[in-house]
C-alpha cells in the first residue's frame, strides 16, 4: 500500500514538473527532459540525505525541522555526520536543502540562487556523480536549469514554481522498499524522452520481458546469492534497463556496472537510473563515447574483460565515416569476422550490430556469460559476417543458446528479434527455443506490440535453464549437429516431425477411404464446373 501511494504521489510530482515546463514554453522542447530529470534528482538526493541523517542521528527525526537542526550543528559535527553516511548519499550543506531555497523565494535573482545551488551540489559531489566522456571530460550532475528559459525576465518565476512543487511530500519512507518501485518510477519519469526519434543514434527502450529473460538465464535462481565481486558491462547501455535487471539478479553490492554509449542523453539517464537503484558506486564507470571507435574500459593497453555482458545494440546505422578506420590492423583481433562494407545505397542500413556482437565476444572473460539482442535474420544467414560469427561461437564451444522472440516485442521496430546467449564455459548442449508463437498483441499508441504474460516469461526461463526439449518449442542441439546444419541457430530446423499413427479396423479404414474419395470427387467436380463457367465467360466476351 505504501508503494502504491508513493508511486501515485511521485507521478503527480513528475506531471506537475512537466506542467510547469509547458507553462513556460518548454513542453516537448529538446531540453525539457534535462529540467525534469535534474529537478527530480535534486528532490531525490535531498530526501535521501534526510533519510540517512535521521538514521544516524535519531534526534534529527524528533526535531520540528530537521533542516534547521542540521544547520545548527557545528562544522565538526556536520563533517562527522557526512562521514558516517553511505557512499551513495550526496554530501549536502544546509544551504543546499530544498527548505533553504523555499524560504528565500523573495530574494533578488532567485533563478541565479537556484542554479548556483544545483551547481555547488554537482561540484561538491563531482568525484561520485560525474559521468566521463571517452576523452576524459567530466559531465557534472546538474546544469543551470533556469538558462533553458530564453526570456530572462521569466527565470525567477520559473525557478520559484519548480521549488514550490518539491515540498509536497518526501521520498524518505520509500527508501526501505524493494527496488521494483524505482523501475516503474524511472520508466514513468523518462517515458516521453526515450522513444525512437529516428535520429542517427536512435535509442530503443528494451521491454521488461526481454530484460527479465536475459537476467534470469544469465543468473539463474539457484546461483543467486553465490555470485559476488563480478563486473557487468553493456557497450550500448541506453538508459540502463538491461544493466539494472542483471544487477538486481546478482545483488547491487555484489557487482560493479560498466557501460559506454555514444548518446549524452542516454548516459545522463543511466546515471539517474544508477542513483535510483543503489548503484552510485558504479557511476565512475559510465562513459559517454563511441564504443566501436574508442572503447574506453581497459586494463593497461588491452581491452578490459568482463564477467557478464548484456546488450541491445542498434541493428543498423550509418558508420561509413569511420568504417575504414575500424577495418585496420588495430581493430583486427576484435572484429575477427570482419567489418561490414559500406553499401552504395541505403548507407543508414549498415549492420552495426555485427560489430557490437564481435566486440562483446572479444570482451568476455574466460567463463564469462553474455546475452545480446540481434535481428532474427542473424540466425540463418548462409554466408558473410553473420555466419562467420555463428561459426566462431560454435567451433569455440561458447554458445549457450538462442531464444527467438515474438514479432513486435519492440513497439518501435517491426524487426523480429532473438536473444543470443553466450557462455564461454558451455561445452555441451545448446538450447534453441522458439517463443515466436507466444504473447498477446496490444496497441501501443500508433504501433502494435506483443506482450508476454508473466507465465510465458517464466516458461521460457524455466525451459531454457533446465535444458529441456519441448515439441515445437525448444530443442537441445549438440555443437556437431549445429555445424552439420551450416551453423543455423533457428530452432525450427531442429524440431522433429511427428507422424501420428491410429489403429483402425478394416471397416473404419474403408469408411475413411470413402470419405477421402468423396471429398476428392467433389473437389474435381467443383474445379470442372469453375473451368466450364470461365470458358462460357470467355466465349461471351469474344462475341460481344
Amino acid at each position: 500500500m505504501v508503494t502504491q501511494e508513493f508511486e501515485q504521489r511521485t507521478r503527480e510530482l513528475i506531471d506537475g514538473l512537466k506542467a510547469i515546463c509547458a507553462a513556460y514554453g518548454l513542453g516537448n522542447d529538446g531540453n525539457e527532459f534535462k529540467i525534469i530529470t535534474q529537478v527530480f534528482l535534486y528532490k531525490f538526493l535531498n530526501d535521501k540525505f534526510a533519510f540517512e541523517a535521521k538514521k544516524i542521528r535519531p534526534d534529527l527525526a524528533q526535531a520540528d525541522s530537521w533542516e534547521q537542526a542540521i544547520a545548527s550543528l557545528s562544522a565538526e559535527d556536520l563533517d562527522m555526520l557526512q562521514l558516517q553516511m553511505g557512499p551513495d548519499t550526496a554530501r549536502l550543506k544546509p544551504e543546499h536543502f530544498i527548505a533553504h531555497l523555499w524560504n528565500r523565494q523573495t530574494a533578488p535573482e532567485f533563478a541565479k540562487l537556484f542554479d548556483d545551488t544545483l551547481r555547488d551540489i554537482a561540484i561538491t559531489n563531482n568525484d561520485i556523480f560525474a559521468v566521463k566522456t571517452d576523452g576524459g571530460t567530466k559531465i557534472t550532475l546538474f546544469d543551470r536549469v533556469s538558462e533553458f528559459i530564453t526570456d530572462t525576465s521569466k527565470r525567477d518565476a520559473f525557478c520559484r514554481a519548480l521549488i514550490n512543487k518539491l515540498g509536497g511530500f518526501s521520498f524518505e519512507r520509500i527508501f526501505t522498499q524493494k527496488y521494483d518501485f524505482y523501475a516503474s518510477l524511472f520508466e514513468y519519469l523518462i517515458k516521453d524522452y526515450n522513444k525512437d526519434s529516428g535520429g542517427k543514434y536512435a535509442e530503443y527502450y528494451t521491454p521488461h520481458a526481454v530484460a527479465k529473460i536475459m537476467a534470469a538465464i544469465l543468473v539463474p535462481e539457484d546461483v543467486r546469492g553465490q555470485v559476488r565481486n563480478v563486473s557487468c558491462y553493456d557497450p550500448s547501455a541506453g538508459s540502463g534497463t538491461l544493466l539494472m535487471n542483471i544487477a538486481h539478479a546478482i545483488g547491487e553490492q555484489r557487482c560493479s556496472i560498466y557501460s559506454q554509449d555514444i548518446s549524452q542523453k542516454s548516459s545522463s539517464l543511466l546515471r539517474l537510473n544508477l542513483i535510483l537503484n543503489n548503484l552510485v558506486h558504479s557511476i565512475p564507470n559510465i562513459i559517454q563515447g563511441n564504443t566501436m571507435l574508442h572503447p574506453y574500459h581497459r586494463e593497461g593497453k588491452a581491452l578490459r574483460k568482463f564477467d557478464y555482458i548484456v546488450s541491445n545494440p542498434p541493428f543498423k546505422m550509418d558508420f561509413s565515416d569511420f568504417r575504414n578506420e575500424l577495418d585496420s590492423k588495430e581493430h583486427q583481433e576484435r572484429f575477427f569476422a570482419g567489418v561490414p562494407n559500406t553499401p552504395k545505397q541505403a548507407v543508414d542500413k549498415m549492420a552495426i550490430y555485427q560489430l557490437f556482437l564481435q566486440h562483446i565476444i572479444h570482451s568476455l572473460k574466460p567463463g564469462g556469460k553474455a546475452a545480446v539482442v540481434v535481428p532474427t535474420g542473424f540466425l540463418t544467414a548462409q554466408s558473410g559476417i553473420d555466419k562467420a560469427i555463428r561459426q566462431h561461437l560454435v567451433d569455440n564451444k561458447m554458445l549457450a543458446g538462442v531464444v527467438s522472440m515474438p514479432s513486435n516485442i519492440f513497439a518501435t521496430t517491426g524487426t523480429n528479434v532473438s536473444i543470443v546467449f553466450i557462455d564461454r564455459s558451455n561445452q555441451y548442449g545448446v538450447v534453441l527455443l522458439d517463443a515466436s508463437g507466444l504473447g498477446t498483441k496490444v496497441k501501443d499508441g500508433k504501433n502494435q506490440k506483443t506482450v508476454l504474460s508473466e507465465a510465458e516469461e517464466d516458461r521460457i526461463i524455466a525451459t531454457f535453464n533446465a535444458k529441456e526439449a519441448e515439441h515445437d518449442f525448444a530443442v537441445v542441439a549438440s555443437y556437431g549437429e549445429i555445424a552439420a546444419k551450416n551453423y543455423s541457430l533457428s530452432a525450427g530446423q531442429y524440431f522433429e516431425v511427428k507422424i501420428e499413427y491410429s489403429d483402425l479396423t478394416p471397416m473404419q479404414f474403408n469408411e475413411k477411404l470413402q470419405g477421402f474419395t468423396a471429398r476428392l470427387v467433389a473437389l474435381f467436380q467443383e474445379s470442372a464446373g469453375l473451368e466450364l463457367e470461365i470458358k462460357k465467360q470467355l466465349m461471351a466476351l469474344r462475341y460481344e
